[in-house]
Order: C-alpha cells, then sequence, then structure tokens
C-alpha cells in the first residue's frame, strides 16, 4: 500500500531475527520440511512471558493438530500450561492463537481454525478465569468470514484506554487454487468479542517482494502505527514468508488506519531451507528490553521457535 511514511518513532533498530545467536525457546516437532513450532504470540503478565504457539505436522500426517499455552520466567525454557486440540472445534487445522490477559484479570485465547474440506477459515475465542482452564472456557465466535473470505492470524492489541484493536489477515477464495493471496484488515471492538470491520490496511504491491500476500504479525507501537508482516512474492511460498515492517498512523486517528510498507528497512529470511521467517512477536519486558519470538526455517527444512532478546535502549 502506498503513501507517504510517517517519521519512525523513537523505537531502537530491529535485531536481526535470523541470527545464529538466537535461542530454541520450542523445537520443532519432528524433522524434516512440514515439521513446525511458531505461529506464536506472547504477553507479559504476573512476572512471566506467557505464550501460545500452534503445533504442525506436514500435510499428510494432520497439518496444525494442537495449541499450546506456555509460561516462562526466563523467556527461554517454557512450562506448558494448557493445550487445545483442534477436534474439540471440529477444525481441519489450527494457525496462529493469540492470547491475553482480560482488563478483568482473566484469560482469552483466540484460535484460527480452519473450516474441513475448503479454504475457509474463522476466528474462536475462549475465555477463561485462569490458564489452566482454557480448553474448557466460554467458547465464542468473533470473526467468521463468509463465502468469499477467510479470516485467520490476528494481532489483537487492548491499548491503554480500553479499546480493543485487531489486524487480521484475509484470503480471497474467489479464484480456485489461488486463495494462498493475503491482505491485512483492521477492525475495532469495544469488548473483543464483537468486531467492527474498518477496512483493508495492508495490501500487497506489485512488483514487489510482498506482491503476493501481507500479514501483520506483530503492532510495535500504536502511536505512530509501526508493525512487523509477512510477505511472499508468490504462491509457491505460501507457509514460507518474511518478515518486513510498515508504519502508518495512530489507529485513533482515522477508520482504516492504513501502512505503508518502509521499503528501506531490509526484508528478514532464514539462511536456510525454504528462508521462512515469519509470525513475529514482540513482548515488551519491564526492564526496558523487548524478546522476540519467530517460526524460523532449519538447515532440515523444519521450523523452530526461537527467541531473540533486544536490551534497552
Amino acid at each position: 500500500m502506498s503513501g507517504t511514511l510517517p517519521p519512525l518513532p523513537d523505537l531502537p533498530d530491529l535485531p536481526d531475527l535470523a541470527t545464529p545467536d538466537a535461542e530454541v525457546a520450542v523445537p520443532a516437532p519432528a524433522p524434516g520440511a512440514g515439521n513446525w513450532a511458531g505461529a506464536a504470540t506472547a504477553t507479559w503478565a504476573d512476572g512471566a512471558v506467557h505464550l501460545t504457539y500452534r503445533v504442525r505436522r506436514p500435510l499428510t500426517e494432520g497439518r496444525g493438530v494442537t495449541t499450546v499455552v506456555a509460561r516462562s520466567r526466563d523467556g527461554v525454557r517454557f512450562e506448558t500450561v494448557a493445550e487445545v486440540h483442534r477436534d474439540a472445534f471440529g477444525a481441519e487445522s489450527f494457525e496462529r492463537p493469540v492470547l491475553l490477559q482480560r482488563p478483568d484479570g482473566g484469560w482469552r485465547l483466540y484460535l484460527s481454525c480452519a473450516t474441513p474440506g475448503s479454504k475457509h477459515w474463522w476466528i474462536e475465542a475462549l475465555d477463561a478465569d485462569t490458564l489452566e482452564g482454557l480448553p474448557d472456557g466460554t467458547r465464542t465466535v468473533v470473526l467468521d468470514g463468509d463465502a468469499a473470505t477467510a479470516v485467520k492470524d490476528p494481532v489483537v492489541v487492548l491499548d491503554t484506554e480500553g479499546r480493543w484493536h485487531a489486524w487480521i489477515c484475509e484470503h480471497p477464495l474467489d479464484v480456485p487454487g489461488h486463495e494462498d493471496r493475503m491482505s491485512t484488515s483492521y477492525a475495532t471492538s469495544a469488548d473483543g468479542l464483537a468486531w467492527e470491520r474498518q477496512g483493508t490496511v495492508l495490501a500487497p504491491e506489485p512488483g514487489g517482494w510482498d506482491s503476493r500476500g501481507t500479514r501483520v504479525t506483530a503492532v510495535l507501537s500504536l502511536d505512530p502505527l509501526v508493525a512487523l508482516y509477512d510477505g511472499r512474492a508468490r504462491a509457491e511460498d505460501n507457509w514460507h514468508e518474511t518478515t518486513g515492517l510498515a508504519r502508518g498512523t495512530d489507529p485513533a486517528a482515522g477508520p482504516a488506519s492504513p501502512l505503508a510498507a518502509d521499503r528501506d528497512v531490509p526484508v528478514q529470511r532464514s539462511a536456510h531451507s525454504d528462508g521462512a521467517l515469519r509470525y513475529v512477536t514482540a513482548v515488551p519486558l519491564p526492564d526496558g528490553s523487548t524478546r522476540f519470538y519467530v517460526e524460523r526455517a532449519r538447515p532440515d527444512g523444519a521450523h523452530d521457535l526461537v527467541t531473540v532478546l533486544q536490551p534497552a535502549g
């Protein structure tokens, strides 16, 4: 999406997410292509990093089978707290989940669910008083898409004023065989359950490295809006996206809060196998540092969930 870029806020340079020094937080479930741990989101609460991610197997072995909720005091070594299975939702696969603590202290887990026998996806929420109670929590379909659009992989932010924001990956279903195309819409909500779509905010740019798809994965700042996003140029690169940066205005400043890709910031990709470096999530920590998590390809084609710590300042 073209447009004049606002000044970059006072944020430190992005870390090198492809660095060999990255630590493995969650290893792939098995060696080889299609075995992936990732599509994670993380949040800081109650003195710990709380992480949710999906475990995926190859297409022939079940795709995204579970969503895991885990906790860590150091941000690297995680203990599993809860696990949700796709069968409980009648889903063919899971993709990116979102975990956050509600203002009342309870927890909400958003799940990306694939409709069996189709290319359609919907987003459902689980609410519970505790993390351990999430698998049996209250279920709400929050975004169901329609016959023309699949919705998945949200980024959800609750701001200091109590406003809920969501950036949602949308896949058009109008052309059979081309459902991998993707863009990002923006929605608002008073409670995080009933959402109002405001419009498309990040779309593929013809001729660019992201000409086939653009999916916001992390919001680093709201005012001005700074986001990381997944992109790819070809259908063949589906599931192997790489990471770029986009900027915009405060979502409160306009109904659709458009983003523009920052072409001056290098695209980050893994040096191994399919090059995937995708689904970045960032957690600001109390000491001023930021811990990044990203799904990253390794030499055998599997994807690990790795983490990089960016020091304060």
